[in-house]
């Protein structure tokens, strides 16, 4: 039997993008491929076994069926660990959630919308029980690396929980506010590196946010930058409508919140 620990990987409703970013990352970091050994893997391999003590997770649950797939890897791994926004947010899959989700599919699939089976997207710790969370769309190669090595040391991976500002801040960025852009980074989880006002764009959350986020404040603030309501209303759900529904900040179109 092997020493190493099995790891497998699997996904729900995404582009599967995290997933490419671990091929990625385990191509600059072979050293970690003989550390563990990875049972299952559709990007990479036609291995599939069932065996397995870690199980990461892209994707957001979308559908009834996913539940008992969810609970089953849930019943084998010791540890489950969601990667990216989709599986740890919810994602820009929860946008729909806002709407009418019968209208959504007769949209996307036409006279065949009956065929496919749908409901409100979820994060999957609203599921199952997870250990941790690798966040990002897509996740960041470093942290990734950074998570299986801690995982192998028996510690779980910490998220950080102060905001995207403080890293603009350390990398000496001009803030994005200041060249007539618009951005989320006051409320979102840092870790990144600040990679996107670091290359001339405004934060969209991806990260999810820090644990205390003054929504207020950023409201006030994006206003003043001649944000409209709607306008500031996109913004906030891009990747995080799951959680401004959580919250009651947003309702979806007919003023529902999330179940």
């Amino acid at each position: 039997m092997s020493a190493k620990p099995k790891v497998a990987f699997f996904e729900f409703t995404s582009c599967e993008g995290c997933q490419l970013t671990v091929v990625d990352s385990l191509q600059d970091h072979p050293e970690l491929l003989d550390a563990i050994e990875i049972v299952n893997f559709r990007e990479a391999i036609s291995r599939r076994d069932h065996d397995y003590q870690i199980a990461f997770i892209e994707g957001s649950c979308s559908r009834p069926s996913d539940e008992a797939t969810l609970k089953a890897i849930r019943a084998q791994a010791g540890m489950v660990i969601e990667l990216g926004a989709c599986a740890h947010l919810g994602g820009i899959n929860t946008i729909r959630n806002r709407q009418n989700l019968d209208d959504v599919r007769h949209y996307v699939y036409g006279d065949k919308a009956d065929w496919y089976e749908t409901y409100p997207a979820r994060p999957i710790h609203a599921v199952i029980d997870v250990d941790a969370a690798i966040p990002g769309c897509p996740i960041d190669r470093d942290e990734f690396i950074m998570a299986v090595t801690q995982l192998l040391q028996g510690r779980m991976p910490q998220i950080p929980d102060h905001p995207l500002c403080i890293e603009c801040k350390l990398k000496e960025n001009v803030c994005v506010y200041q060249r007539g852009m618009t951005c989320l980074g006051p409320i979102i989880r840092a870790g990144c590196d600040a990679i996107c006002p670091t290359y001339g764009d405004g934060c969209e959350g991806c990260r999810g946010m820090i644990s205390n986020p003054n929504f207020d404040s950023l409201r006030e603030v994006l206003a003043e930058h001649g944000m409209s309501e709607d306008a500031i209303k996109a913004k906030l759900t891009m990747f995080l409508t799951y959680q401004m529904m959580d919250r009651g900040g947003i309702g979806d179109d007919n003023g529902a919140t999330n179940a």
